[in-house]
């Protein structure tokens, strides 16, 4: 009887070990040691320029569109829109996008 307990246990180890083998070949990564090429372009605007945000507001319907302000954060556009005055405000980031209308 105590060969039988003995057998189970060592089987019991056995499977413990095969499954812990395998959890941890499931769950590696894929890690490859590569030289990643960052490029750097310093032509390239970090900001929403003066043309573009007025060029997206014409876009969105703003006749007579206008730069009203520029800070380091917003980009204020004014116009007229189909009710009369309108504003757009864009973020100062490429790509201009839009905060608010």
């Amino acid at each position: 009887m105590i060969s039988l307990f003995a057998k189970a246990g060592i089987a019991a180890l056995i499977t413990l070990g095969a499954v812990s083998a395998t959890v941890s070949t499931a769950s590696a990564n894929d890690f490859s040691a590569s030289i990643h090429q960052v490029r750097y372009d310093p032509y390239h605007s970090r900001i929403c320029s003066p043309i573009s945000a007025i060029q997206k507001a014409r876009a969105m319907g703003l006749r007579r569109a206008n730069i009203e302000n520029i800070t380091p954060r917003r980009v204020v556009v004014e116009g007229f829109g189909r009710r009369g005055p309108d504003r757009v405000v864009f973020a100062n980031v490429s790509g201009c996008p839009l905060i608010r209308r």
